[in-house]
C-alpha cells in the first residue's frame, strides 16, 4: 500500500573503464521493467558518472539528494549500508551521501534504513543454483560470493518477504545485463521464498518523527 520511488545515482554505464552509452540505455530500460514488476510509482536518474562517485562534487551530490528528499517527502528511506553490500566504492559513497542528506533534514528527516545481508546468503544461493554454472562464474561481477554481507552491521529489522519472493526474483531477472549466466538467472520461482524470502535492515541512528511503517511489516 505504500507509494515507492527509486532514485538511481548512476546509469550503470561503465564498461572496461569507459562510459558505454548503449549499456546505460540497456540498464535504464532494465530498471524500468523491474520497477513495473515491483509496482514502483517513480524512478529518478541523477546521472552521476558510473564508477566515479568517490570523486564527484560532494556539495552538488548532497544538494541533489536533498532536493529529491524534499520533493518526495518520504516516511522511510532505504539505502546501502556502510559496506555497500560487497564493498562497491560507488555503493559506499551512496551510503555516505544519503546518510548526510537525510541528516540535513533535521526534524523533517525520514526514518533511514540500511540494507544489510546475512553472511553466507549469496554463497547459499550459488550452491543452490549451481546446476548449469560455468567455471569461474561470478555473481554480479564479484568472484567471491562471501564478499556479500561480510562485516555487515547486524540487522535491527528482519522481514519475512516469502509471499512476494517470486516477484522479487522476477524483478531481479529483469536486470539481464547484470545477472545473465549467473545464479539469479537460473533460480526458479519456486526456490525464491527459500533463497530470497528474508530481508535484513539496520536502522540508522538519525532521529525521525516520520512513520517507520516498514517496522509493521511481517517479521521473522
Amino acid at each position: 500500500g505504500a507509494r515507492v520511488a527509486h532514485t538511481s545515482v548512476t546509469r550503470g554505464d561503465l564498461r572496461a573503464g569507459d562510459t558505454d552509452a548503449a549499456l546505460g540505455e540497456t540498464r535504464v530500460a532494465e530498471l524500468a521493467r523491474a520497477a513495473l514488476v515491483l509496482g514502483l510509482a517513480e524512478v529518478v536518474h541523477l546521472d552521476h558518472p558510473d564508477g566515479y562517485l568517490p570523486w564527484v562534487d560532494v556539495e552538488a551530490f548532497d544538494a541533489a539528494l536533498v532536493r529529491e528528499l524534499q520533493r518526495l517527502s518520504p516516511d522511510v528511506v532505504v539505502t546501502f549500508g556502510a559496506d555497500g553490500l560487497y564493498w562497491h566504492p560507488d555503493h559506499v559513497v551512496v551510503h555516505e551521501r544519503t546518510t548526510a542528506a537525510v541528516g540535513a533534514l533535521g526534524e523533517y528527516a525520514p526514518a533511514l534504513y540500511y540494507v544489510t545481508m546475512p553472511g553466507g546468503q549469496v554463497r547459499r544461493i550459488v550452491e543452490s543454483c549451481r546446476f548449469g554454472a560455468a567455471p569461474g562464474e561470478t555473481v554480479l561481477g564479484i568472484t567471491d560470493p562471501d564478499a556479500f554481507g561480510a562485516l555487515a552491521a547486524p540487522p535491527t529489522l528482519v522481514l519475512d518477504v516469502r509471499d512476494v519472493a517470486a516477484r522479487k526474483l522476477e524483478a531481479l531477472q529483469c536486470h539481464r545485463s547484470q545477472v545473465a549466466g549467473g545464479p539469479f538467472a537460473r533460480m526458479r520461482a519456486d526456490a525464491a521464498p527459500r533463497l530470497l524470502g528474508v530481508e535484513h535492515y539496520h536502522r540508522a541512528a538519525i532521529p525521525s518523527a516520520r512513520d517507520p511503517f516498514i517496522e509493521r511489516l511481517p517479521c521473522v
